[in-house]
């Protein structure tokens, strides 16, 4: 959590003749978080940096020992800032994964070692969300997707105690259905992003349990989201942004143990229904998820072939209240 005391004005960096490459330049601030349970050490010279950290990662608890992965970002005055700042554009060459906005704004993290470093100017560390969700979310979740966790493209909520991943690609209604649930009862780990913890016996996962994300449209679904801001997300679409803990009748969870894997499929009409699928059938689809450059590849392989023992099942179903009725039977009486 963040202890420091912060100054009244952002410190930047100038870049001199002495020191071009900023080699040498000291970021005095830090601050140990656990974003999805995992250490991460936050360094910066600019207050704005760490508060944007705390906003992200305080409500995350310390859940794995292992080393502590390293992002340190630096804040100089230098750059030509517009009103609006790009979209960052990711690129990856073994284990160096570029994220550069531009010349004044990147973060280069590399995969092998766990260490990530950037510099931003001050109109950047000065816009929380963009920094928040374009550098210390992207380059924080991109290093624990590589070397602690093995990513799902997936929410996950437990009916009845039963954990269950909901899978689909973007568009498939993951988020609504994972809140339809977790409204009438079900615990809440993630919305459309999950994680399986390396070096593993079981089918434990882990979540952001601590926020859930719609797509604008959401608000025809549920009333209680009209009146909230529409944000970007990582991804460039808007999106609206509630932290569980402003919906205190949800019950949270932070991982869950997975017996269902439920792929979702919305535009069949009838009443809903469950068809069995083959694990073989499903593994490449979960495979999509995985940086193939990372070292760890085949303990992330390892990790979702430990997933796939859980039962699978295809969801065919047109609304959210006869969806949430089936997987609750689903998890009561396993068919």
């Amino acid at each position: 959590m963040l202890d420091t005391d912060e100054p009244e004005a952002i410190d930047v960096v100038e870049v001199t003749d002495v020191d071009p490459l900023l080699s040498n330049r000291d970021l005095p601030l830090r601050a140990m978080y656990f974003p999805l349970g995992f250490p991460l050490e936050v360094v910066s010279n600019s207050p704005s940096v760490m508060e944007a950290a705390d906003q992200s990662w305080r409500h995350f608890r310390s859940r794995f020992p292992c080393d502590p992965l390293e992002l340190r970002i630096g804040v100089t005055e230098n750059g030509d800032d517009g009103d609006v700042l790009p979209e960052p554009v990711f690129r990856l060459q073994w284990n160096l994964l570029s994220n550069i906005a531009d010349a004044s704004n990147f973060v280069v993290s590399d995969l092998s070692n766990g260490r990530s470093f950037g510099w931003i100017t001050r109109t950047t560390a000065e816009s929380a969300l963009y920094l928040r969700y374009h550098f210390l979310e992207a380059s924080a979740l991109s290093m624990v997707a590589t070397l602690r966790a093995a990513p799902l493209h997936a929410a996950c909520v437990s009916p009845c105690g039963r954990g269950m991943l909901l899978c689909g690609d973007s568009g498939a209604g993951k988020s609504s259905l994972a809140f339809a649930g977790a409204r009438a009862g079900w615990a809440f780990t993630s919305d459309d992003s999950t994680y399986i913890p390396l070096d593993r016996n079981d089918r434990l996962v882990v979540g952001n349990c601590h926020q859930i994300r719609f797509r604008s449209s959401g608000v025809a679904l549920f009333p209680e989201l009209r009146g909230r801001p529409v944000t970007p997300r990582a991804t460039g679409k808007p999106s609206i942004e509630v932290p569980t803990y402003e919906l205190p009748q949800l019950a949270v969870a932070d991982s869950s143990n997975i017996e269902y894997i439920v792929f979702l499929n919305r535009k069949d009409a009838g009443n809903p229904r469950l068809i069995p699928v083959s694990r073989e059938s499903i593994l490449p689809w979960f495979k999509h998820s995985l940086m193939t450059a990372s070292e760890s590849y085949t303990a992330q392989e390892d990790a979702l072939r430990r997933l796939l023992q859980a039962e699978a099942f295809e969801l065919c179903y047109r609304d959210l209240d006869s969806a949430v009725e089936r997987l609750e039977m689903l998890a009561v009486t396993g068919r």
